[in-house]
């Protein structure tokens, strides 16, 4: 398995160890559902980060609807979850990586290279019999100081200034194509974009698909060296960076995504498909 993936039956061995696991639970259309669930039972030890109190910082104007979190604020976060510069992370979630790719890219970018996604999720701890726990850790204090990967992030200007740029949207094709926006404005997409759904990258199961799946999945791709990813706010685009990730393959995210982008479009008729 990639170091970047962890099995449930790894991280069963692995509890009680240094290690911190975080509970990425989240759902869109209900946001306190979340916190429920983690309350009502999670991966023993494991603290609870919220997408939008903890990966992610208020909406504006522009920015997308989940503008990235204030960096300094998540560092404190982290440092009382226990985490240290050298500690090993695991984050998980019951949305095929939905959330927990969030946080794994967020770690990354604040330097914590150090961190693993759950195979399977929620769902495989569950299917593999691991136990559950409704008690939540008391709080500790690491030391984690970030070191900030501004490089992994790109905006709307730089797309709209580099040619050369390959840039994949992450959602649905009927929202890609225009056909359908539930929960944006306007319908489209960015001028030039690809289309490769999120969701692709896993299975039924919520586990990922073998690493030969993941690079025949991105072969078609004929620049390698400078892509960015988006989907609606910056979320779920992160798993197809993670998938990217698995293949060798760098790619940037554009935090405010269509939801960023669309902001500036000041009339449906003026989108550009």
């Amino acid at each position: 398995m990639h170091p970047s993936l962890i099995s449930a039956a790894e991280l069963q061995a692995q509890l009680g160890k240094a290690i911190v696991v975080i509970d990425c639970r989240f759902n869109l259309m209900d946001k306190s559902q979340g916190l429920s669930l983690y309350q009502q039972g999670h991966i023993p030890g494991a603290f609870y980060a919220d997408l939008e109190r903890d990966l992610s910082s208020a909406v504006q104007t522009h920015g997308g609807r989940h503008p990235l979190p204030d960096v300094e604020r998540l560092q404190k976060r982290l440092q009382s979850f226990g985490i240290s510069q050298h500690t090993s992370v695991v984050v998980y979630d019951d949305s095929r990586m939905a959330y927990a790719a969030r946080a794994w890219w967020l770690l990354r970018f604040m330097g914590h290279v150090n961190v693993r996604i759950l195979n399977g999720g929620f769902i495989a701890w569950v299917a593999h019999q691991g136990a559950i726990d409704r008690r939540e850790p008391a709080f500790r204090q690491g030391n984690f100081k970030m070191d900030l990967q501004p490089n992994q992030t790109i905006d709307r200007d730089q797309i709209l200034s580099d040619p050369s740029l390959t840039l994949i949207d992450s959602r649905e094709a009927r929202r890609f194509q225009g056909v359908e926006e539930p929960i944006d404005p306007i319908a489209g997409h960015i001028p030039n974009a690809v289309n490769y759904f999120w969701q692709d990258v896993t299975d039924e199961q919520a586990l990922v698909k073998s690493l030969e799946w993941q690079k025949n999945h991105w072969s078609a791709l004929s620049n390698t060296e400078n892509i960015a990813v988006y989907c609606g706010s910056g979320v779920t685009a992160c798993v197809n960076i993670f998938s990217l990730h698995l293949c060798g393959i760098n790619a940037k995210l554009y935090p405010g995504s269509w939801s960023d982008w669309c902001s500036y479009l000041p009339a449906p008729e003026q989108v550009l498909s």
